[in-house]
């Protein structure tokens, strides 16, 4: 499984980033956490609102940031 992590580094992606780890170490999932913050990348993806998350290629969430349990719901639909 691949999470991507979309947006500049401000602290609110950071802070996505954390929860996203949070979310695979207690769901205990195999995934790939990537950021992705090149501005061209985010948009091709149609990402206006950062931060986002992606979870294999599918933007799940954009502009607010995700606890670790909204996370984990979105990994379990995808195992």
């Amino acid at each position: 499984m691949k999470i991507e992590i979309l947006g500049t580094g401000c602290p609110k992606c950071q802070k996505l980033h954390a929860n996203a780890v949070q979310a695979v170490q207690e769901s205990g999932v195999q995934a790939e956490i990537v950021k992705v913050t090149d501005i061209r990348e985010i948009m091709k993806r149609g990402v206006m609102l950062t931060p986002a998350l992606s979870v294999n290629g599918v933007v799940k969430s954009m502009g607010k940031v995700l606890d670790a349990g909204e996370i984990k719901s979105f990994l379990q639909k995808e195992k």
